[in-house]
């Protein structure tokens, strides 16, 4: 639980985490590096194929980033790996996506918008090995794949009263950063003249 206390100070501390995309890459060796799987991010999720996206600084993200018209990542890294977080929009990446970045990784990823789309999954080997859609609500709860990658994440939840909404969200990032060593605090995504990436604009 303590990890699920810290992302729900994390959400006290940061106002508008209630739309994310939240990617973590575990590379199987020492490729993919972070550059290529920014560029294959570029390419598959926005419309800037073959580009770079673009690196920038912004004197304070989640004003400047409503304004760049275009998915704007926060991109941290630790030692399991590379985390990646869109903040404005939770557009969740497009599953074929998750699946071209895990041909040569573990790919963990949680999304949710404003009015749901609560996603948590699991690639590995080029396709999704497990899913748990709809995961704030018990009673509407729904999985595919393996569910003993998922098992963790379960026993989160179930722990957790049916309205705790925060505390599921909470749940969802704390299960993926025990599962895969990367995480984020509030001090991160709060910083200003703090370095982003932005890509291209999502495919509708």
């Amino acid at each position: 639980m303590r990890v699920i206390d810290h992302y729900r100070e994390v959400f006290r501390r940061v106002g508008w985490l209630d739309a994310l995309c939240w990617v973590v890459v575990q590379p199987l060796d020492e490729e993919p590096g972070i550059d290529d799987v920014l560029w294959r991010l570029n390419g598959l999720w926005g419309l800037n194929g073959g580009r770079d996206p673009e690196r920038r600084v912004m004197a304070y993200p989640p004003e400047e980033a409503l304004e760049a018209d275009a998915p704007v990542l926060f991109v941290f890294e630790d030692d399991g790996g590379w985390g990646l977080l869109e903040f404005t929009s939770g557009h969740a990446l497009p599953e074929p996506v998750v699946g071209a970045i895990s041909e040569r990784a573990r790919v963990w990823m949680a999304s949710w918008r404003v009015n749901g789309g609560h996603t948590v999954l699991y690639a590995a080997g080029g396709r999704i090995r497990a899913r748990m859609r709809d995961f704030v609500f018990g009673e509407r709860r729904e999985e595919d794949g393996d569910p003993a990658v998922l098992a963790g994440l379960r026993a989160m939840l179930d722990g957790l009263d049916s309205g705790d909404f925060d505390g599921r969200c909470a749940a969802a990032l704390a299960f993926i950063e025990q599962a895969a060593g990367v995480g984020f605090d509030a001090g991160e995504v709060t910083a200003e003249n703090a370095p982003v990436v932005v890509l291209g604009t999502p495919v509708a």
